[in-house]
């Protein structure tokens, strides 16, 4: 029984990493893919070290990222949703999504082969700008002088920001058959849920309840673990937006079925 039950968790692994290696295939295959990478490096590249603008880092005065960590988020709000438009919204218009329920693979298999393509795009997008930490690193005076476990935690925030718009492209892209639908829907949603929040906060309409409206919020969070101070609310709150968006997906597909 024990031999069965390793065959047969060996056997989902298998078709979900198949899966996986599918979609980054096609992400790195297509344009798409590598104009993600590009753009999101090269609008980054200028705003830290090229524009002169407060976001340059060598006009700054100090030694640090928050720069990045400022802009970042803004350009993965149209940058994740142009990846993740296609996950299901192409499926659904060409019919080739039949195909795919009716392989050995659980709807859970195809949802997480999905999300985890996209979060390593983005992760892909990231590594490079480790750059930008050790330019600035060099750049300090004296050199080191920076605040690596914020910038660390900026990291951290960024990641699980970044996959929580993932999860939010997924889930508008299985409603539709439509991928600009699902691009417009998704940027809607993601910048709701990033910066909303904090719009209705700043209007103190609900009295003693705005404070808790301002932490529903993905700005709020994401600015706390910026600090450099990873609280497990913040990382909760996160991992919560991911897994109901992404069961969200598992209920658009189920009903498919209904």
């Amino acid at each position: 029984m024990r031999t069965f039950s390793y065959f047969c968790r060996s056997l989902y692994c298998i078709g979900m990493y198949a899966l996986f290696k599918k979609e980054i295939s096609n992400f790195l295959g297509s344009l798409i893919g590598i104009m993600v990478i590009v753009v999101f490096l090269l609008i980054t590249g200028l705003f830290l070290w090229v524009f002169q603008s407060d976001f340059n880092l060598l006009n700054y005065g100090y030694a640090n990222l928050d720069s990045l960590f400022i802009i970042a988020p803004w350009v993965f709000l149209f940058l994740v949703p142009a990846v993740t438009m296609r996950s299901f919204a192409e499926e659904n218009r060409t019919g080739t999504i039949e195909m795919l329920v009716t392989k050995p693979l659980s709807d859970w298999q195809i949802i997480t082969a999905k999300f985890l393509a996209g979060v390593a795009l983005v992760l892909l997008a990231l590594i490079p700008t480790s750059i930008y930490y050790f330019s600035v690193y060099r750049l300090g005076l004296p050199v080191g002088n920076l605040d690596s476990g914020g910038i660390w935690g900026s990291y951290i925030g960024l990641f699980l920001l970044s996959s929580s718009f993932v999860a939010i492209g997924i889930f508008c892209s299985s409603v539709t058959n439509n991928q600009i639908l699902a691009f417009i829907l998704s940027v809607f949603l993601c910048g709701f849920l990033y910066i909303g929040f904090e719009f209705i906060f700043s209007l103190s309409l609900f009295g003693s309840i705005d404070l808790f409206m301002k932490q529903l919020g993905m700005a709020s969070h994401y600015s706390s673990i910026s600090r450099g101070v990873i609280d497990t609310r913040d990382v909760l709150y996160f991992l919560s937006v991911i897994v109901l968006f992404l069961s969200m997906t598992k209920l658009v597909l189920a009903s498919r079925k209904w």
